[in-house]
């Protein structure tokens, strides 16, 4: 563009334009782009000989508080059966990540902790990635984005039942 409409375009801030670019993106096309983006964080969720369900396991235990720190606890928050997490958490046990650390109480839940080797491995979380990317983020951009993160999961819990954990077993 050219002659005197060409400046205020040239002045206005970058930001302006992404927010205009914004209200045209078509929701399709962002829900694809975030399939996209699920589909890239779940295949980064298998490495160091793990699983994307024990990577979710050990930041649950990581950041429970430690009355919670229980399977079922774990099921609940993943909203799954409690067959797949229990095998989740004996697999975690047997590879030295996670261990036993008394009784919850009444009942039979036992209290789980990370091992040292459970706190060094997430020092490698895949999910760090996205800890960075949305560290970029301003406050502003953060709070929106969490507010539609809300309402897609809301969406995705009301849409049926809890999974079966068929992918994430071990």
């Amino acid at each position: 563009m050219s002659g005197p409409e060409a400046g205020p375009i040239r002045q206005a801030p970058r930001r302006l334009f992404l927010e205009m670019a914004r209200q045209f993106i078509r929701t399709d096309s962002l829900a694809r782009l975030f399939e996209q983006s699920t589909r890239a964080l779940h295949s980064s969720g298998h490495s160091h000989g793990l699983f994307p369900a024990q990577w979710t396991a050990l930041r649950y235990f990581s950041a429970a508080d430690r009355a919670q720190c229980t399977a079922i606890n774990l099921a609940r928050f993943q909203g799954m059966a409690f067959g797949p997490v229990s095998r989740t958490v004996r697999t975690l046990i047997a590879k030295g990540l996670l261990r036993k650390a008394g009784s919850a109480g009444r009942g039979r839940a036992e209290l789980l902790e990370l091992s040292d080797a459970g706190r060094a491995i997430l020092e490698s979380d895949p999910l760090r990635t996205i800890v960075v990317a949305l560290d970029q983020l301003s406050d502003r951009e953060r709070e929106a984005f969490a507010v539609a993160l809300e309402q897609v999961v809301l969406a995705l819990q009301s849409t049926g039942e809890p999974e079966t954990g068929d992918d994430a077993v071990g």
